[in-house]
């Protein structure tokens, strides 16, 4: 007989999110995303972090202050990072987020051809730009859902 405690594949490529979060250095929010195409394989992940070439420890990680000296305008989501890593077209491809993805990474995800959101958390469901993101999600039919009671904690020691 075959084993019946065995992943399902939304919580195994969730757990891959949730790794990829685990590289992001953003002291405050860690996000993982992976993107699946239609045989269940991962086509690409992301997280959230500094563009190549920019020094994590030069730029700002403070979340107040004056806009340039925030990590905002600097950071690039793990979402963006996925898609610009996938080195094949993404059209009916499914991507695993941590969390719910920003307006900007929504426009993103549409112009990618993303059909399906699954995301771990929305703790941002009253923000202005999480309401444009599923208003604009729900006019290109892209379905998003939720993904409950994944009960997922990973933890590392640290090596150094």
């Amino acid at each position: 007989m075959k084993r019946k405690e065995y992943l399902d594949w939304k919580t195994y490529f969730m757990i891959v999110a949730k790794a990829s979060a685990m590289r992001s250095k953003d002291p405050s929010t860690q996000v993982g995303a992976v993107v699946v195409n239609h045989l269940q394989q991962i086509v690409s992940t992301g997280y959230n972090g500094f563009p190549r070439g920019i020094s994590d420890d030069e730029f700002p990680w403070a979340r107040e202050g004056e806009f340039v000296d925030t990590k905002y305008p600097y950071v690039a989501h793990a979402e963006l990072n996925a898609v610009v890593a996938s080195r094949t077209d993404l059209t009916g491809c499914e991507i695993y987020v941590t969390l719910f993805p920003c307006n900007e990474c929504t426009k993103i995800l549409i112009q990618a051809g993303i059909s399906k959101i699954y995301f771990m958390e929305d703790k941002y469901a009253d923000q202005p730009n999480i309401i444009a993101s599923k208003r604009m999600l729900d006019a290109a039919k892209i379905t998003y859902e939720l993904l409950p009671n994944l009960n997922i904690e990973i933890s590392i020691k640290d090596s150094k």
